[in-house]
C-alpha cells in the first residue's frame, strides 16, 4: 500500500475539524507538513497537531522530498497557482471547494492536470455524507416518481463581522480573494449536489443585488437554471435577511410527491408523498471530510475510485458564473 503522506498549504478553520484530523484516520495517510504565510500560525498548528514539519513558503513544501500529496485550504484564489505548482511537481492534489474564483481558472486546473497526469480532487464532501446519500437513495429509487422540478431556497442574517469596513472584513466578501460574496461560498456545495444527483446545467442566469450595502459583493441573488435533462430548477439566495426568514431548504417535486432537506443544517429529510410525511434522521461522522478524504486516499492507493474531480467540479464554477453575470 502506498503510504500517502500529505503537507497542508493553509491551515485555517475548515483544518481543524471538518478535514484536518481525517488525513490521519485513514489508514496509509499521515500529515508530515503545514504552510500558512504566518510562521506563528504554522508552528502553532504543527505543534497543536503533533506534524513535524511546518513552512512559511508553499513551494518549499511543495518542494519537500517527503511530501507526495497536497491539501489546499487557502482561499479560492490561490487555488488554481498552487494545485498548479503541485501537479507540475507530480504531486496529487485535494483541495477546498469551490475548485477556484473563476471558470477559467478551473479550466486551467482541469489542462494542467490532464497535461501532467496528476489527478486533482475537490473538497465537495458533502456527496459522500450519509444524509446526502439517503436523499440520493430515495431518488434514485422513485420515492417521489419523476422529477418535475427543484428549487434552493436559503437565508440568513447579516453576522456581526459583515458590518465591517474596508480591509478588515472577511475574505469571503472580497470578490477579488473568493470570487464573489457569500453565495460564492455557500451556493457551490447546492450546486454541487443538485448536479450529483440530476446531472450537468447547461443553462443559467441570474439577477443579482447588492440591497443591504455593507459591502461591495452581492448579497441577494435569485437564479434558474436547466440540467441536461430538460429538468428545470430555481434558487433565491439572501445574506441579509431578518432572521424571521431564515431558511436553509431544497425541495424535491416530483409527480408522486417531494423531498425536501437542508444543506447546511442537516434537518431531518422530509419525504412527503400520498401517505402522508415521513421525517428521516441520519447522522454524519463527526470529521465530516473523512468520507470523502477516505475515497481520495483509496483513489490514490489504486484500489478506489472518488468521484470529486476538478473536471466534474468545474460545472459549479460555470454556474456560479453565469448567474453573476461574469460572462
Amino acid at each position: 500500500m502506498k503510504l500517502l503522506k500529505w503537507g497542508f498549504i493553509g491551515c485555517g478553520e475548515v483544518t481543524e475539524k471538518k478535514s484536518g484530523p481525517a488525513f490521519n484516520e485513514v489508514e496509509g495517510s499521515e500529515v508530515i507538513a503545514v504552510m500558512s504565510r504566518s510562521e506563528k500560525k504554522a508552528r502553532s498548528y504543527a505543534e497543536r497537531h503533533h506534524i513535524s514539519k511546518w513552512y512559511t513558503d508553499a513551494q518549499e513544501l511543495i518542494d519537500d522530498p517527503d511530501v507526495n500529496a497536497i491539501y489546499i485550504a487557502t482561499p479560492p484564489s490561490s487555488h488554481a497557482t498552487f494545485a498548479i505548482m503541485a501537479m507540475r511537481a507530480g504531486k496529487p492534489v485535494y483541495v477546498e471547494k469551490p475548485l477556484a474564483a473563476s471558470y477559467d481558472d478551473c479550466a486551467r486546473i482541469n489542462r494542467i492536470s490532464e497535461q501532467t497526469g496528476v489527478p486533482c480532487f475537490v473538497a465537495y464532501y458533502r456527496r459522500y455524507l450519509p444524509y446526502f446519500r439517503k436523499v440520493k437513495e430515495i431518488i434514485r429509487q422513485g420515492g417521489i416518481g419523476d422529477i418535475m422540478n427543484v428549487q434552493i431556497r436559503f437565508s440568513c442574517p447579516p453576522r456581526d463581522l459583515d458590518y465591517s469596513s474596508g480591509g478588515s472584513l472577511p475574505w469571503r466578501l472580497q470578490p477579488d480573494i473568493a470570487g464573489g460574496g457569500y453565495f460564492y461560498d455557500l451556493a457551490p456545495h447546492q450546486l454541487d449536489l443538485l448536479q450529483d444527483l440530476f446531472g450537468v446545467i447547461t443553462e443559467a442566469e441570474g439577477m443579482c443585488a447588492n440591497r443591504a450595502g455593507l459591502y461591495s459583493a452581492e448579497d441577494s441573488v435569485s437564479a434558474c437554471f436547466r440540467f441536461e435533462s430538460g429538468l428545470p430548477g430555481s434558487g433565491s439566495w439572501c445574506f441579509v435577511g431578518h432572521k424571521s426568514a431564515k431558511e436553509d431548504r431544497i425541495e424535491v417535486i416530483g409527480d408522486k410527491g417531494m423531498l425536501c432537506f437542508s444543506v447546511y443544517n442537516y434537518d431531518p429529510i422530509q419525504l412527503v408523498t400520498s401517505e402522508g410525511t415521513t421525517s428521516i434522521t441520519v447522522p454524519n461522522p463527526p470529521y465530516v471530510q473523512l468520507p470523502i478524504i477516505t475515497a481520495v486516499i483509496e483513489d490514490l492507493q489504486g484500489f478506489g475510485a472518488c468521484s470529486c474531480t476538478s473536471v466534474s467540479a468545474t460545472p459549479v464554477n460555470w454556474v456560479l458564473d453565469r448567474i453573476l453575470g461574469k460572462f
